[in-house]
C-alpha cells in the first residue's frame, strides 16, 4: 500500500528511539494493539510517514511533572517499537524526523521536542552515553596492553612472525603495546567529534599526531639507531600526543563533554555501541585477521616474502586511509540527508565522492604502477629478493585498485542511512568473504604469484557483491524520491 500514514501514541520514549506504549516499568498499561504492524507499515510502504504522537510531559497523582522522553525506558518497560522502525517523533514542542539517524543525532534530535524543563537532565544523560563509550575504549586497550604483554611471543608467532623475524617483533610489539589505550580511547574521541559536526576538530587531533609520527620515524630509527624499536616507540609517543590533542578539541565546538563522574556502564549502552559499530568491527577486524592469514602464507616462501609483502601493505594502507577519510567526511553529510528524505543529495553526494575517488585512485594507480620498485626501494634498498616481491605484488594490487572507490564509498553510504547487514557484507567482502579463502587457494595453485595477486582478485569479487547491494539501495531511493515528488503535487 503507497502513502500509507500512521499516527499511534506513546508512553514513553528513550534517547535511543525505543517506544513503550504498553507499560511504564513493570506497570502495564495497554495492550500493543497492532501498533507495530502500523508503525513498520508505514515507515516501510511507499511515499509513506510514521508518526509517533504524545506530550513531552505528564503529572502523577501528586501534581508531578515527569517526562515522557526519557534517558532510558524504566526497568521492566516493554519495547513495542524498536528504534530502528521509528520514523516521525512529535510532541508540543515540534517534529522530528529520526529515519537514518545515527545513536548521536538521534539523541540529540530527540532532546531538541522534550520539554524545555527536562532537556538538561537529558543532555546530562547523553554525557553518560559519551563517558561510557570513551572510558570503556580506553580500559579495553589497557587490558589489551597487559594481555598481550603476558603472552608476547605466542602472539608473535601467531601475528606470523618466523624465528628469524621473531626478537624484531617482540622488541616491536613491547613499545607499541603502551600505546593500545590512546590508541582505543582516540578512535572513540574521533568517532564522537564526527558526529557531532566537529570534523575539523578531530581532523587537528588526528593529522597532528600522524605529523609527529612521520618527523619522529627517521630521528629515532637512523639518528638514535633504535631501529624497529624506534619505529614502535615514535607511534606510541605520537598516539598519545594525539590523544592529548583530542581531548583539547573536544572542548570546543559545542560537543558533549567528558567526564569521569558521568562514566556509569549500563548494559543498554554497551548494546546500542556495540549495534552501531558492527559495520566498522568487520571492516577493521577482518583486516587485522586478513594481514595475519597474508603473513602466514607468505611466510612459506621465507623472510623476503613477508618483508615485501608488508612494504605493500604499508603503501596501500596510507592509500586506504585517505580513501577512508574522505568517505568519513560523506558519512555526516549522507545521514543528515537520508534522515531528512533529502534523497536526491544523498545521491548526488554520493556519486560525487564515487567518481572523485574513482579518479584519483586511477591517477594514483598509474604512477604506483609505473613506479613500482622505486617506492618498495624506498623502504628496502639493498635486498633485491624484497624488491621483487615488492614490486609484484604491489602492481598486482594497484590495478584493481580503483575499484575500491565503489566498494568504500558504497559501504559508508549504507551504514551511514542504517542498512547494517548490507554495510557488514560490503565491509567482510574485500578482506574476508574472499581474501580469507583466496589467501589459501591461490598459492596452492600459483604459490608465490598467488599470495601477490590475492588482494586484487578480491577486490574484483568484492565489486560483485556490492554493486547489487548499492544499486538496490540507490532504486530504493529514487522510488522514494519520485514518490514524495508526486505527493506533494
Amino acid at each position: 500500500l503507497d502513502n500509507f500514514m500512521s499516527i499511534n501514541n506513546a508512553v514513553d520514549i528513550d534517547l535511543f528511539g525505543q517506544v513503550s506504549s504498553e507499560s511504564s516499568g513493570i506497570k502495564h498499561i495497554s495492550g500493543a494493539g497492532g501498533q507495530l504492524d502500523f508503525v513498520l507499515g508505514a515507515y516501510l510502504s511507499n511515499g509513506g510517514k510514521s508518526f509517533i504522537c504524545c506530550s513531552s510531559t505528564f503529572k502523577t497523582k501528586d501534581g508531578e511533572l515527569k517526562s515522557r522522553i526519557l534517558p532510558t525506558l524504566h526497568p521492566g518497560s516493554i519495547v513495542t517499537d524498536t528504534r530502528a522502525n521509528i520514523h516521525f517523533l512529535v510532541t508540543e514542542y515540534g517534529k522530528v524526523n529520526l529515519k537514518g539517524l545515527s545513536a548521536w543525532q538521534k539523541c540529540e534530535a530527540i532532546i531538541s521536542v522534550a520539554h524545555p524543563d527536562f532537556r538538561d537532565e537529558l543532555i546530562e544523560e547523553a554525557e553518560k552515553m559519551s563517558a561510557v563509550g570513551f572510558f570503556t575504549s580506553f580500559l579495553a586497550g589497557v587490558v589489551i596492553m597487559v594481555g598481550c604483554m603476558f603472552f608476547i611471543e605466542p602472539l608473535s608467532y601467531l601475528l606470523g612472525s618466523t624465528e628469524t623475524i621473531q626478537p624484531y617483533t617482540v622488541a616491536y610489539l613491547r613499545i607499541i603495546l603502551i600505546g593500545a589505550p590512546a590508541m582505543t580511547a582516540s578512535l572513540v574521541l574521533n568517532n564522537q567529534m564526527r558526529f557531532q559536526g566537529s570534523a575539523f576538530y578531530a581532523m587537528i587531533g588526528i593529522v597532528s599526531g600522524a605529523v609527529i609520527n612521520i618527523v619522529l620515524d627517521p630521528v629515532l630509527i637512523f639518528w638514535c639507531g633504535m631501529g624497529v624499536a624506534g619505529a614502535a616507540l615514535a607511534t606510541t609517543i605520537s598516539q598519545y600526543l594525539s590523544f592529548f590533542f583530542l581531548l583539547i578539541m573536544i572542548r570546543r565546538g559545542g560537543n558533549i563533554q567528558i567526564r569521569f563522574q558521568n562514566f556509569k556502564p549500563s548494559l543498554h549502552f554497551f548494546i546500542e555501541v556495540i549495534r552501531g559499530g558492527i559495520p566498522s568491527l568487520f571492516r577493521q577486524g577482518l583486516a587485522s585477521v586478513a594481514t595475519i592469514c597474508l603473513n602466514h602464507a607468505a611466510g612459506v616462501y621465507g623472510d623476503a616474502a613477508i618483508a615485501g609483502m608488508s612494504i605493500v601493505s604499508r603503501i596501500m594502507m596510507f592509500a586506504n586511509s585517505a580513501l577512508i577519510g574522505f568517505g568519513q567526511g560523506f558519512q555526516p553529510v549522507c545521514g543528515f540527508n537520508y534522515g531528512a528524505k533529502r534523497y536526491e543529495r544523498v545521491l548526488k553526494a554520493f556519486g560525487f565522492c564515487v567518481k572523485v575517488a574513482f579518479v584519483c585512485l586511477l591517477g594514483m594507480a598509474v604512477v604506483v604502477y609505473i613506479f613500482a620498485p622505486q617506492l618498495v626501494t624506498i623502504f628496502r634498498k639493498d635486498d633485491p629478493d624484497v624488491i621483487m616481491v615488492g614490486t609484484a605484488a604491489l602492481r598486482y594490487s594497484v590495478i584493481a585498485f580503483p575499484l575500491a572507490a565503489w566498494i568504500i564509498m558504497c559501504n559508508m553510504m549504507l551504514q551511514s542511512i542504517g542498512k547494517g547487514l548490507k554495510a557488514s557484507i560490503v565491509a567482510s567482502a574485500r578482506q574476508g568473504i574472499f581474501f580469507l579463502p583466496l589467501i589459501a587457494i591461490l598459492p596452492h595453485f600459483f604459490g608465490l604469484a598467488g599470495v601477490e595477486a590475492c588482494q586484487a582478485v578480491s577486490d574484483f569479487c568484492a565489486l560483485t557483491v556490492s554493486i547489487p547491494l548499492g544499486v538496490s539501495v540507490i532504486r530504493e531511493m529514487k522510488r522514494e524520491e519520485r514518490e514524495e515528488n508526486d505527493s506533494d503535487l
